[in-house]
Parts: C-alpha cells; structure tokens; sequence
C-alpha cells in the first residue's frame, strides 16, 4: 500500500514518517483491498497544548474512510486515528461479507 504524507506549517522528519508508515502500514491486516492512504499533518497556531492535527484518510474500493483527531503530538494523533481506522475497515469488510453471503 502506498502512503502519502504531507505535513502542512512544518517539515515531517524521517522517524515521524517512518512511524507513519508503519502505523498505517499495519492496517492492511484488517482490510485486504486499501488502494492507499493519505496522512495530512498540520500544526495549528494556537497557545493550547493539543495544536497537532492529524488527519489520515483509506482509500478502499468504492469507499474512502477519514479520521480526524487532534492531540498533543502527531505519535498520539496517528495511535487513535489508526485504532478507529480498525473498526471502520473491521465494520467495512464485514459489511462486503454480508453482501456476498445474501
């Protein structure tokens, strides 16, 4: 699967993209057709802690599924978008099984 990263005010350095690449590398394990996903990082000018924005969207066939979340680093931004992008792609292939059963 290919990832395609961009970091928006700033520039990703490599131990972040390869923590990229891992994290939503790993979920090709709950969903066998992703065609790719796109991580968007972007750091909001504000004086709270939580000014990380980290925003991956999957593409699947005839879907595309897009997590939002917001935290103090992008390493916990991209930990909880990649815990719902479970359930989402889980809920997604159980769906596709169910049409193909009916």
């Amino acid at each position: 699967m290919k990832v395609f990263t961009q970091s928006v005010n700033f520039s990703a350095d490599k131990k972040l993209i390869n923590f990229i690449e891992k994290k939503v590398g790993g979920l090709e394990k709950f969903h066998d057709k992703i065609v790719d996903a796109e991580v968007f990082l972007k750091v909001q000018n504000t004086s709270e802690k939580e000014n990380k924005i980290t925003e991956v969207k999957i593409n699947i066939p005839g879907n595309e599924l897009i997590v939002k979340k917001q935290c103090k680093t992008f390493e916990e931004g991209l930990s909880t978008c990649a815990e719902s992008l479970k359930r989402q792609l889980r809920k997604s292939k159980e769906k596709i099984k169910d049409a193909l059963v009916s």
